[in-house]
């Protein structure tokens, strides 16, 4: 399965993400930019997950519909052709990094797919329901990993 170049220019892979991003600071989803879709993706999705969140695996957004042309998104928007559907807060598009203080650094696992169908996700899907519905629709995928810690 190839691989799609996932970055941003606000942190690198497994570094530190700036509180501009988290929900207690501006709460503006972050820059990133991507290379590497296969050139027959239908679309793309974007899902942001905390694995380490004390409920479970909490979304923390989960964009569908992204144009599979498009190389990248602008911190606070949402990517080209997107949909942003709700978050684990409960509200549409971007939920920033929100780990209980005290807690060591959790990981937020920013992860792009290029599919070869559309996916139909309910309005509030959890990120099960996302690995689902990608899984057998994969045709590329790309992972960056930030951290935050309060």
């Amino acid at each position: 399965m190839a691989g799609i170049d996932l970055r941003s220019s606000a942190f690198n892979d497994h570094s530190y993400i700036a509180r501009r991003y988290a929900y207690e600071g501006e709460n503006v989803s972050p820059p990133l930019t991507w290379s590497g879709a296969s050139d027959d993706a239908a679309e793309l999705v974007l899902l942001c997950e905390d694995p380490d969140a004390p409920s479970g695996n909490f979304a923390h957004w989960i964009v569908v519909g992204i144009d599979p042309r498009s190389d990248g998104v602008d911190a606070g928007q949402c990517p080209p052709g997107g949909t942003e559907l709700v978050n684990g807060f409960g509200e549409p598009g971007w939920g920033g990094p929100h780990p209980p203080p005290g807690d060591e650094a959790h990981r937020y696992f920013f992860r792009l797919y290029a599919l070869s169908e559309p996916c139909v996700l309910p309005d509030a899907p959890g990120v099960d329901q996302v690995h689902e519905a990608v899984e057998k629709r994969e045709l590329a995928s790309g992972t960056l990993v930030g951290l935050y810690q309060r």
